[in-house]
């Protein structure tokens, strides 16, 4: 980290600390415990994928982006600062991601950090996360609107790839085998995504803490565009009824991750 009283730290402390579901953490921690993992460890693992999931709110809100003002009820850190600091400070976030998983301190075998740091530099760059990012933009040009198939694809990436690596975290610092809960978070993550899109067209913004309504407004395909409002509800229950089927492995160990996947689709607009 920078010095604490910077405005670099300052920004960064604003982009993590400022409130959020921390469904990323959350999944880290949960998954981890089904195979008794180390609650250090996996705090480790929960604090990496925070700071990457915050590096690309800082770096999603800006102007060239999505440009959004309001973040988590607070003003967006290219708001309250500037747009350097915004790219600095998001800059910072995915270094300290890497820095935290990597740390001699964590207790981590370094066979395991290495295969953690691998797969979450795949989730977060082109074959993951920027990708799926690269491809909404480009969608926002495109001649033809994107059909299902296509805006699944994307928000697999774009959403959907920290969610995938927060869950296979536990199972790789458990030593099992992952499959299930990659299965279990890809969706998950679509659930999230289509539970988004509902908000952004009937949330209220003080609920969601950012602006809502901007996607119709942009022209994004998006899953209620495409499905209609009664439609995406569906679409999310069977997606969150689907995530809970591949835990059947694990018992009722797995009962909170279930209570995840419900309140993916059920948390307030």
């Amino acid at each position: 980290m920078p010095p604490p009283e910077t405005p670099l730290a300052e920004a960064m402390r604003h982009a993590t600390l400022g409130g959020g579901k921390r469904l990323r953490a959350f999944l880290a921690i949960e998954s981890a415990a089904l195979f008794r993992a180390p609650g250090a460890q996996a705090l480790r693992a929960a604090a990496a994928v925070e700071c990457l999931h915050a590096y690309s709110l800082v770096h999603d809100d800006m102007p060239c982006m999505d440009d959004d003002d309001t973040r988590r009820g607070q003003p967006t850190v290219h708001v309250k600062w500037d747009e350097a600091t915004a790219v600095l400070a998001g800059d910072a976030l995915q270094s300290l991601a890497f820095e935290i998983l990597a740390a001699a301190q964590g207790g981590i075998d370094p066979r395991l950090q290495v295969r953690l740091i691998h797969r979450l530099a795949q989730a977060a760059g082109a074959v993951g996360m920027v990708g799926g990012q690269s491809l909404d933009l480009a969608a926002e040009r495109a001649a033809e609107p994107l059909d299902l198939g296509a805006v699944t694809g994307l928000q697999a990436l774009k959403t959907g790839a920290l969610i995938v690596w927060a869950a296979e975290s536990g199972a790789i610092l458990g030593r099992s085998d992952p499959e299930p809960l990659r299965r279990y978070a890809a969706d998950l993550g679509l659930a999230f995504q289509v539970r988004d899109d509902i908000i952004d067209v009937e949330g209220d913004p003080e609920t969601a803490g950012k602006r809502v309504g901007k996607d119709a407004a942009a022209g994004k395909a998006t899953f209620v565009g495409l499905l209609g409002l009664e439609g995406a509800r569906r679409k999310a229950r069977d997606l969150a009824a689907s995530a809970c089927d591949a835990l059947a492995a694990y018992g009722s160990a797995a009962d909170t991750l279930r209570h995840a996947a419900a309140f993916a689709v059920e948390r307030p607009a």
